[in-house]
């Protein structure tokens, strides 16, 4: 009985609403009217041959790549040195982490002017230290739209590697140096044969957790890109939204919503089984 509470709400806000969408991702449902005709898997069938989804799909695994490695590799250098012996450490914790807290819209907002093609920070500085031919519109042009996107998901992302990388280095006993020191060993040996294998547990949570954030990416590029310009920053995210909330092909949405939770489960599934092996 005590459980019951938590069954219904289970219910109601998680199992329902799956089962609903992948119900509709079988049909034609435009979205609004009460009728619909059931395609079986044609929506599936659909989605290789839609052009955007291919190119959806190809800035969904450059989007992962690069916010996942640049961010850990940023945030892996920032905990070793945050872990030395530095002035102001929580203070500079601080300035570090605050990105992966401030809103979105509000990072998006303040990217958006920096990007201005007209008088944007980026371009009046290029245009004032005589870099003219290197001022361009950032994010109006297919060529530097998606990487432009990319650098403040970058700068709002290194926080969480960056503190759990921290956390992370402060575990490991100082007798594993001493015993690598007292071995010869040189720092650098020390950081790969030490330092890296005591890291792996973090290792598996930063990438596992950046993967699935990675692959269901929505907020920032429709903020900052609306998806464009054209469909050079569509990705499986936006793509969806377009079709259920602006085409009004809610079945053909849902599909793309199945499969990106999917491709959700399949990567976290490994973590949570990582993670009950560590607990038991």
């Amino acid at each position: 009985m005590f459980a019951l509470p938590a069954l219904v709400v289970y219910i109601a806000f998680l199992i329902y609403p799956a089962l609903s969408s992948l119900f509709f991702s079988l049909t034609n449902w435009d979205g609004l009217s009460a009728t619909y005709k059931f395609v079986g898997l044609e929506n599936y069938v659909k989605l290789p041959s839609d052009p955007v989804v291919v190119e959806a799909v190809r800035n969904n695994l450059i989007w992962t790549v690069v916010t996942i490695a640049v961010p850990t590799v940023i945030g892996l250098a920032l905990a070793i040195a945050l872990n030395g012996k530095v002035h102001g450490k929580p203070i500079l914790r601080l300035i570090f982490y605050t990105p992966a807290v401030l809103p979105l819209v509000s990072i998006a907002s303040i990217w958006g002017w920096l990007y201005n093609p007209q008088y944007g920070a980026i371009n009046s500085f290029l245009r004032l230290i005589g870099l003219d031919g290197l001022a361009q519109p950032w994010l109006g042009q297919d060529s530097t739209a998606l990487w432009a996107v990319m650098v403040p998901a970058i700068w709002l992302r290194t926080g969480f590697p960056m503190l759990l990388y921290l956390a992370a280095l402060q575990g490991i006993p100082n007798e594993l140096y001493e015993a690598a020191t007292v071995d010869g060993a040189t720092r650098w040996q020390q950081f790969w044969h030490v330092t890296m294998p005591s890291l792996r547990p973090a290792h598996y949570i930063v990438l596992a957790l950046s993967l699935i954030d990675s692959f269901k990416v929505f907020d920032m590029i429709y903020a900052m890109t609306y998806g464009g310009p054209g469909t050079s920053t569509q990705v499986m995210g936006t793509w969806m939204y377009f079709n259920v909330f602006q085409y009004y092909q809610a079945g053909y949405g849902t599909a793309i919503a199945v499969v990106i939770t999917l491709v959700a489960i399949a990567v976290g599934i490994p973590y949570v089984r990582s993670q009950t092996r560590e607990a038991s």
